[in-house]
């Protein structure tokens, strides 16, 4: 009898010991991984880089030849780019504020897997809600919200907007830079690769640009270098990781049949693909920043 007890015992001692062990290693594994997740991270988030233009951050000789070669009818200086920058931190004072911090951010993009997602008041209880290029929110609200507090864009995506949104400027040409000054006092009057709008409605008092050097980090360290250069969205999304302490995106991806279409439109060619952009790998990304948890990627609709 005693030696079954002992028996017993020791059996249950070694379950004990399994179990403790077992839970150890899993606890080890989980940390080992999660502290890797966190170096990839740090390696990527420079706080260092100021996304806004602003007097006193410039961007660098090498990152302005970089951002130059990305249209080649750029045939200007560093010298007329600063010149241009000059005029604008004139024109409209508030840009050089800066990066302020927020909370909870929605970062919006414009993808067809939106249609039927029921995620517009979700969108709309974040502090900051993030939106690209001339996406329409009447009569999609229900999927995409209503709330706007951040629109990036450029000439040929110009929208205009209310009294109570940033104007984001995502620059990929000086000219885009004189554009944005003239569009709000004057009127533009030149011409990029395409027509553009003369004037848009926007608050000056509400004007931000994209640091150049900043489009070159997104780039370099988080595409790694990957093709041309980084689409709005995926810009929208790093600018957003450093502007917020939680990032929540929404409306990024191929739509069933692979192709990166938008939620408004119904699409023309069936073959579509990534479209310009290079989808797959900004998609990877956002992915990565998703198993990690540094954003939370709704990829799914509500319902």
């Amino acid at each position: 009898m005693n030696s079954t007890v002992k028996a017993l015992a020791v059996l249950l001692m070694v379950t004990i010991a399994c179990v403790y062990f077992s839970d150890s290693l899993s606890n080890y594994i989980l940390y080992a991984s999660r502290s890797e997740d966190d170096r990839w991270f740090a390696r990527h988030l420079d706080k260092s880089v100021q996304p806004f233009l602003t007097e006193k951050n410039s961007v660098s000789k090498d990152a302005f030849d970089w951002w130059k070669q990305l249209q080649q009818l750029e045939k200007q200086s560093f010298d007329y780019y600063q010149r241009v920058v000059d005029s604008l931190l004139k024109t409209f004072p508030a840009i050089s504020k800066g990066a302020e911090r927020f909370r909870m951010c929605a970062v919006v993009g414009n993808s067809a897997n939106l249609k039927d997602s029921h995620y517009g008041r979700l969108i709309d209880s974040h502090d900051v809600v993030l939106r690209m290029n001339k996406s329409p929110i009447k009569g999609y609200e229900e999927d995409v919200g209503a709330k706007t507090t951040h629109r990036l864009m450029y000439p040929e995506s110009a929208t205009d907007l209310d009294n109570i949104t940033h104007l984001v400027l995502s620059p990929f040409k000086i000219m885009d830079m004189v554009w944005l000054e003239k569009a709000l006092t004057t009127g533009f009057r030149g011409e990029t690769y395409e027509p553009v709008r003369s004037t848009i409605r926007a608050n000056k008092n509400l004007v931000m640009v994209l640091n150049p050097g900043f489009i070159a980090y997104v780039h370099r360290t988080w595409l790694r270098r990957q093709h041309g250069y980084p689409s709005t969205g995926i810009l929208a999304v790093i600018l957003a990781l450093h502007m917020c302490e939680k990032v929540h995106v929404f409306g990024y991806g191929a739509d069933s049949n692979g192709n990166w279409s938008h939620y408004w439109e119904k699409l023309k060619n069936p073959k579509l693909g990534t479209g310009l952009h290079y989808g797959n790998e900004e998609y990877q990304l956002i992915q990565k920043l998703a198993q990690d948890k540094k954003i939370h990627f709704f990829e799914n609709s509500l319902f």
